[in-house]
C-alpha cells in the first residue's frame, strides 16, 4: 500500500466538508482533474472502505486511503479521487492562516468543494 505521510499544518481551521458520500453517491466532478476551493487544504476521510488518490503531477504514484490513512490536499494542485469498491467518505477544508499561497490562486479549473465552504 501507499499511504501519504503529510499533515495539516498546525493552525489549520476547519471551513467546511462535504456530506460523507459513497460510491454511488460521490459528487462526480472529484473523480476528474480538479482543484481545491481558492486558498484551502482539503483533506479526504476515508470513514469506510477505500479509494484511491491521485495527484495529477504525479500519476504514477498513486496514493491509497482507508480510515486510518487519510490524504492531505494541497491547494492549487490538480488532483483526483478513483473510486476502487465500497466506500464511504467526506473531504474537509481547512483555512490555514500565515501560509501564503496567492501567487498561485491564478490557476483555472473545476473546483467541486466550493459549494461546501461556510461561509
Amino acid at each position: 500500500m501507499n499511504y501519504q505521510k503529510a499533515t495539516l499544518p498546525e493552525k489549520a481551521v476547519k471551513a467546511g466538508s462535504t456530506p460523507s458520500m459513497t460510491e454511488e453517491t460521490v459528487v462526480p466532478g472529484i473523480l476528474k482533474k480538479h482543484l481545491a476551493p481558492k486558498g484551502k487544504f482539503g483533506y479526504l476521510v476515508v470513514e469506510a472502505g477505500s479509494l484511491q488518490f491521485v495527484w495529477e503531477d504525479e500519476a504514477d504514484n498513486v496514493l491509497d486511503a482507508d480510515p486510518q490513512h487519510p490524504i492531505v490536499i494541497f491547494p492549487e494542485r490538480y488532483h483526483h479521487v478513483s473510486i476502487t469498491g465500497q466506500v464511504r467518505f467526506r473531504v474537509e477544508f481547512y483555512d490555514v492562516g500565515g501560509i501564503d499561497i496567492a501567487d498561485s490562486l491564478k490557476k483555472q479549473g473545476e473546483r467541486p468543494g466550493e459549494d461546501y465552504i461556510q461561509t
